[in-house]
């Protein structure tokens, strides 16, 4: 079962620790995403361990915004979010919130800071303080600008929220250590300059604190006992502590920082920042494109909340960092809609088929089930008649060895309907197959005792000319043309620590990541709302797609079958 309760795991056991020893009476975690893009796959592992650990323990997590950028934030993400986590089956039970709600007591802190000599004003440009930083190997210096009495900083800094200076000009700074081997602990920033209006606040504040700064007094202000985050930010948390520490006298608890190795998936674009491009420059059609792998892309393709807390689950949860193959979470996909999805006959790539000892005029009704493991899922009726459509790819004229399927003087089964005998092909001027013509055994009827001859041929899918509805099949591969993942982009912090250094991906890019194929299915396809997941026997499972129209529905190919030929029952 996904997300199980009942076993363990460090983080777990950590927080019993925890709980055992007096350090913590109750458990409250939080989900802290920020509103400057959709949630992707590469977020789900945090979402869901921060949620799950809260249901675990009896406890509560907030769902709070870290809306420290406005230059990149939307309401339109907010939302979006909110109904991912939904989608999930996740609530915020702790309460929502936002960064924002925080902004006057970060300036309180800061000011206080001030006042105690924690922090200073500096007035290094973006260059120069990196330079000044130092490397891993090398100590940083101090600024010329960090001994300035306490008052002249306190003034700067409130005519920072003035508005006084441009932007880039001043940096409010935490005055910790510019020799630490730790680089994250050399004085770094706490607030930026920054003319932007806010989606929350509108005009009230041009300047923005860091989300090393925001963060922990958010979780502390909340009630927060455990803050669980991904690796990248281990280095982060002696910062973490730091300012809990120094501001706990404005504070109401202090939580613990627990890292965990995050999501990284081969052939994956797992950056917001390259999402975003993929987005404004056109490459796909938005957020929910569903070669993406934002989560509401991933829903759109016919993705299941169920299958992704299955794939975390799968993954467990380690301190090593690894690269999960997307193959798992294709087959925790599969497994999920497998169980669930009715089946449906669909032709991707049409090939007529004439049956010519069949009456012109004559149109049988046939029974299938929706499912051969869920007889509760009913029956659905399916017509045969004189022409039918099956896949170019089930017939060769002179077959290689080991073809099972149509080619002349061979027999094969179709789904739920007769045995039928290839006699031949009719082909145009340049030579391609046009039609195939065949025989039908008119006794071997499904569920009739001809139906039980034994045959060497295959069981085929097949669409009958007299209702076939015209679609349109969106098939999907990976973005990436390598194995290599697109990591997340680094936080605010880290890059300014280390640089930008981001090396294009553009030219990584599958040009082949969508094909689009017109092909005819079952009237059932055509006759059920948007989200509605098929299995298309013998070839994939389809989602309908919004796109859909009354004269031609849409499919997105969800993920493919293991065994494409498998054994089909008649």
């Amino acid at each position: 079962m996904a997300n199980d309760t009942s076993r363990t795991n460090f983080i777990w056991d950590a927080i019993e620790e925890d709980l055992k020893e007096g350090r913590y009476t109750e458990v409250h975690t939080r989900f802290p995403p920020e509103p400057n893009g959709y949630m992707h796959i590469g977020h789900c592992k945090a979402l869901i361990m921060d949620f799950l650990t809260a249901e675990k323990f009896g406890g509560k997590c907030n769902l709070r915004f870290d809306d420290t950028n406005p230059a990149k934030e939307d309401m339109e993400y907010v939302r979006n979010i909110e109904k991912d986590i939904r989608w999930l089956g996740f609530e915020w039970t702790g309460g929502l919130y936002y960064a924002s709600d925080y902004y006057d007591k970060c300036y309180e802190i800061a000011e206080d800071w001030i006042k105690r000599g924690l922090a200073y004003v500096d007035e290094l440009s973006k260059e120069e303080m990196r330079a000044y930083r130092g490397t891993l190997t090398e100590p940083g210096r101090n600024s010329p600008w960090r001994d300035r009495p306490w008052e002249e900083s306190l003034d700067l800094f409130r005519r920072m929220k003035a508005g006084e200076f441009e932007e880039g000009t001043r940096t409010l700074r935490m005055k910790i250590d510019m020799a630490s081997p730790n680089i994250v602990m050399r004085d770094p920033a706490m607030y930026r300059i920054l003319y932007k209006e806010h989606w929350r606040t509108g005009n009230k504040w041009c300047i923005y604190p860091m989300y090393d700064f925001a963060h922990p007094i958010g979780d502390a202000l909340e009630g927060v006992t455990h803050s669980l985050c991904s690796l990248e930010y281990e280095i982060h948390r002696p910062l973490y502590d730091w300012v809990v520490e120094h501001a706990a006298n404005m504070l109401v608890s202090k939580p613990r920082q627990i890292e965990f190795a995050r999501l990284n998936m081969t052939r994956t674009v797992m950056s917001k920042r390259y999402l975003r491009q993929l987005v404004e420059g056109g490459y796909v059609r938005g957020w929910d494109d569903p070669r993406m792998p934002t989560l509401s892309a991933l829903r759109r393709r016919g993705y299941t909340g169920t299958a992704i807390r299955e794939f975390v689950d799968r993954i467990g949860m380690s301190k090593a960092d690894s690269v999960v193959d997307l193959a798992l979470l294709e087959s925790c996909v599969r497994d999920d809609l497998g169980e669930k999805s009715p089946r449906a006959m669909a032709v991707l790539k049409p090939l007529k088929v004439e049956f010519t000892n069949w009456p012109e005029d004559k149109v049988e009704e046939l029974t299938v089930e929706n499912h051969p493991d869920h007889p509760e899922m009913g029956t659905r009726t399916v017509h045969f008649s004189r022409f039918a459509w099956i896949e170019q790819d089930d017939f060769m004229e002179e077959p290689v060895k080991k073809f099972q399927r149509m080619y002349p003087g061979f027999e094969v089964r179709l789904k739920g309907a007769y045995i039928v005998r290839c006699d031949g092909c009719e082909k145009d001027e340049e030579g391609n197959v046009t039609k195939v013509l065949c025989t039908v055994d008119l006794d071997s009827a499904s569920g009739t005792p001809g139906a039980d001859r034994k045959i060497k041929g295959k069981t085929l899918h097949f669409v009958s000319e007299a209702d076939a509805v015209p679609f349109e099949a969106r098939l999907y591969e990976p973005l990436l043309l390598d194995e290599e993942p697109e990591s997340e982009e680094p936080s605010e912090a880290e890059e300014e620590n280390a640089g930008s250094g981001k090396k294009d991906f553009i030219s990584r890019l599958n040009p082949d990541s969508m094909t689009v194929l017109r092909g005819v299915a079952e009237p059932c396809v055509r006759d059920c709302p948007d989200g509605t997941t098929f299995q298309f026997l013998r070839t994939g499972y389809f989602c309908k797609d919004p796109d859909s129209t009354a004269e031609l529905p849409v499919y997105n190919r969800t993920v493919g079958l293991r065994d494409t030929f498998a054994k089909q029952k008649g």
